[in-house]
């Protein structure tokens, strides 16, 4: 479904690709593929989904359902608000929220509503980063953006989506019993998004690129925090078991 978000975007904004340095080369922008094989394309990445979201459960599916609207208008939303990224945090974290029912059978929103409210936080972080590269861009033909929006304070909204991310991380972490590797992790994660702000140059492209991708950092280490976390839960429940069943 991500991968149709994508697809669905360079759909809508394929005359403003061509627009754009950074974006001209995009197959659809660049004419190396039609819009109907685009078409074809998003079907069969459709499909796959609609395979995957039928071998869950009924909750799962109306939920996984529900995210298709957001897919479809994010790319939209850039023509008209200057806060599309905050849709694109709507769109790309519903699987807190379905990875949670799928394996639960309904969603445990003490949880799942901070955790999808982390990553909202998260995306507005490196998606407006992502967008100053093109600002000058933008401005010539009329795209809206968080980037835009923020300008020199940039950096100020920043660091406020990012408190807001790890204090969300917290609160589903208590909700949930999480342990120190988790909070170890969340951590770390604030140290690498602090450097990640305070380093930025909004006005380089290069720089701007290179903090996004830095990214999949913060991916890897809530990541390992979480499965870590999760196994020291279970080392400490048997520890608590074992000397019940010696009694």
């Amino acid at each position: 479904m991500r991968g149709a978000g994508c697809t669905i975007n360079d759909m809508w904004d394929r005359d403003y690709d061509r627009q754009v340095a950074r974006t001209a080369s995009r197959p659809l922008a660049a004419g190396d593929i039609s819009t109907f094989q685009s078409l074809v394309f998003l079907g069969g990445q459709l499909s796959l989904a609609l395979c995957v979201l039928l071998c869950l459960n009924y909750y799962s599916i109306i939920l996984g359902a529900a995210s298709l609207s957001l897919v479809i208008t994010y790319p939209l939303m850039k023509r008209i608000t200057y806060w599309p990224q905050l849709v694109l945090g709507l769109t790309f974290n519903w699987g807190a929220l379905l990875g949670w029912s799928a394996i639960r059978g309904s969603c445990e929103w003490s949880v799942c509503l901070p955790l999808y409210f982390a990553g909202v936080m998260w995306t507005l972080v490196y998606d407006t980063i992502y967008a100053h590269q093109d600002k000058r861009d933008d401005i010539m033909i009329g795209v809206k953006s968080t980037a835009l929006q923020f300008k020199e304070d940039t950096k100020q909204w920043l660091s406020g989506f990012s408190l807001a991310m790890l204090l969300s991380l917290c609160v589903a972490g208590m909700n949930c019993n999480q342990t120190f590797p988790y909070y170890s992790a969340v951590a770390a994660v604030g140290a690498h998004l602090a450097h990640q702000i305070y380093t930025l140059d909004i006005d380089k492209p290069e720089d701007c690129w290179k903090k996004f991708a830095s990214n999949r950092t913060v991916g890897i280490l809530l990541f390992l925090g979480i499965v870590l976390g999760n196994l020291w839960k279970q080392k400490d429940f048997k520890n608590v078991e074992e000397p019940s069943e010696n009694r």
